[in-house]
């Protein structure tokens, strides 16, 4: 009966298709402001155009609070593993953890050395606390107290490095570095959806243990899987300990997604062929994310959550460009 009546009124039919055309132009329209207004400048936020190659799916805003921000949660499919960076990215560690336990130790052993901020945020451009103090003392002559053979040298800095990761512990146990806000969220979600979770970090191990353990919890701790310190030759931005994640746990680096919060983390991480969203940090916040698939300010908490896992699947099934 329903064919009967459109085949037997052309104006009904054209009315109809005029009401759908309009209703599709509509729909576009709605959703051209949206993404503007997306891509406009909002505190601790940068977003990119967005290309999908699959369904479409829409962020959701929550208004609200004095630090309110954008929460992207879309329907996804999951990541084969979720990797995370650790100083900057769990715990912002670097200026008054690391930074401070450097200059301890220095101290202790008086040579005569202090970093300060602003000297300590250019070093952070080299991965790896050892593979920094060579540098620095490199650059700017080595203590008087140091030895003079390049063998000795090398266990020199390793002993330093040794007190630097005792001291750095003593702070962690102390729980007087926290969280970063999301974090434990985000991992919870990753291990409750059965997602491999692993913090992939240039640190030392036994820090790395430490942050993770008294942190986040020895529940937590005994399904997050650590590759961190001299278990790669090369150090972050050689994509070595991504690479090696991936292997481990016997996953597809283009199915992982990667939690950082500096350049030469970026770096490592699309080298290996991984997604990665950048959480900026006190020390990283004007570098140049320009190849991150997303960036943030944080993870964040409700209600003021930034991202979610599902939104880190949705990376796998669309390409964000610039």
């Amino acid at each position: 009966m329903a064919s009967t009546v459109i085949s037997s009124s052309s104006a009904s039919t054209k009315a109809l298709l005029s009401h759908r055309k309009a209703s599709v132009t509509t729909l576009q329209s709605h959703e051209r402001t949206f993404s503007s207004s997306l891509l406009g400048t909002r505190p601790g936020i940068t977003r990119r155009a967005i290309t999908t190659t699959t369904t479409t799916t829409r962020p959701v805003i929550r208004r609200g609070g004095r630090h309110s921000g954008v929460r992207f949660s879309v329907c996804s499919a999951l990541p084969s593993a979720l990797l995370f960076d650790c100083d900057g990215v769990l715990v912002d560690t670097e200026k008054d953890g690391h930074r401070i336990s450097f200059n301890d130790t220095f101290a202790e052993r008086e040579l005569g050395v202090t970093w300060d901020v602003d000297l300590y945020g250019e070093l952070l451009k080299i991965g790896g606390g050892k593979e920094r103090m060579t540098a620095y003392f490199n650059k700017t002559g080595w203590p008087e107290k140091a030895p003079k053979s390049e063998e000795e040298r090398k266990e020199f800095i390793a002993s330093l490095h040794k007190r630097k990761t005792e001291l750095f512990m003593v702070l962690i146990e102390k729980k007087l570095l926290p969280l970063r806000p999301g974090v434990a969220k985000l991992i919870d979600q990753a291990l409750g959806k059965g997602v491999n979770v692993a913090v992939c970090s240039t640190s030392n191990e036994k820090a790395v243990s430490a942050i993770v353990s008294c942190l986040l919890g020895p529940e937590r701790a005994e399904k997050i899987k650590i590759f961190a310190g001299d278990v790669v030759p090369r150090k972050k931005p050689d994509p070595a300990i991504y690479t090696l994640a991936a292997s481990t746990l016997g996953v597809e680096p283009s199915r992982c997604v990667v939690v950082e919060d500096s350049a030469i983390g970026l770096a490592a991480a699309k080298a290996a062929g991984m997604k990665c969203i950048v959480t900026k940090s006190g020390y990283t916040a004007d570098e140049d994310f320009l190849n991150a698939d997303a960036v943030f300010d944080c993870i964040g908490d409700p209600p003021e959550e930034r991202f979610d896992l599902a939104f880190c699947g949705s990376l796998l099934e669309k390409q964000y460009v610039s």
